[in-house]
């Protein structure tokens, strides 16, 4: 029996959403696909699966993104859904094991870099087109003032969530250095 869930995580909460993900699995619900605010599960045995979530470099269509998720998939995991550049993965386990796809602390960093750089961008694009929108909403008297408003909120949401995981990344380097 398959359940669909609408729930809204923002990227920058992606490990939230990897925890919540994590719990549905250890209560019995299998991730099986995914889309914009849409999770779909399927009944499994508790603690089945492990879940992990990754901002790939690329989409999941290009040719880099397809190579990536082979190659993610030989480890035994598999790709259960992809969103824009947001790849779904789960894997089996066995007693007692956990699934990283980041075993090291360098290798979570260079996905936190990545995060960061994706925020960036779509936020200032997002502040850069409400900006214009407003402008153009004032001098015209048209509509585009709301859509302005609205661009430069999830601008600026974007560029905070990308400093909020811009701290974690430096904690995590400073970490990584004490333990050096």
């Amino acid at each position: 029996m398959r359940k669909t869930v609408h729930k809204l995580f923002w990227a920058w909460d992606y490990d939230k959403e990897e925890k919540w993900l994590n719990e549905m699995a250890a209560k019995g619900l299998a991730l099986v696909a995914t889309g914009f605010c849409r999770y779909e599960f399927e009944e499994c045995a508790p603690n089945e699966y492990g879940m992990q979530i990754e901002l790939l470099d690329h989409t999941a269509c290009s040719e880099q993104g397809r190579q990536y998720i082979s190659f993610i998939e030989e480890t035994g995991a598999e790709c259960v859904g992809t969103w824009f550049r947001w790849a779904y993965f789960r894997k089996k386990l066995s007693h007692g094991e956990e699934f990283r796809l980041f075993s090291d602390k360098d290798s979570l960093i260079v996905h936190l870099k990545r995060i960061v750089a994706f925020l960036v961008v779509i936020g200032i694009f997002n502040i850069w087109v409400g900006l214009f929108n407003i402008f153009i909403g004032i001098t015209s008297g048209t509509v585009n003032f709301p859509v302005g408003i609205f661009n430069l909120t999830i601008g600026i949401l974007a560029v905070a969530g990308g400093l909020k995981i811009k701290m974690k990344k430096t904690a995590l380097e400073n970490e990584r250095m004490i333990s050096e």
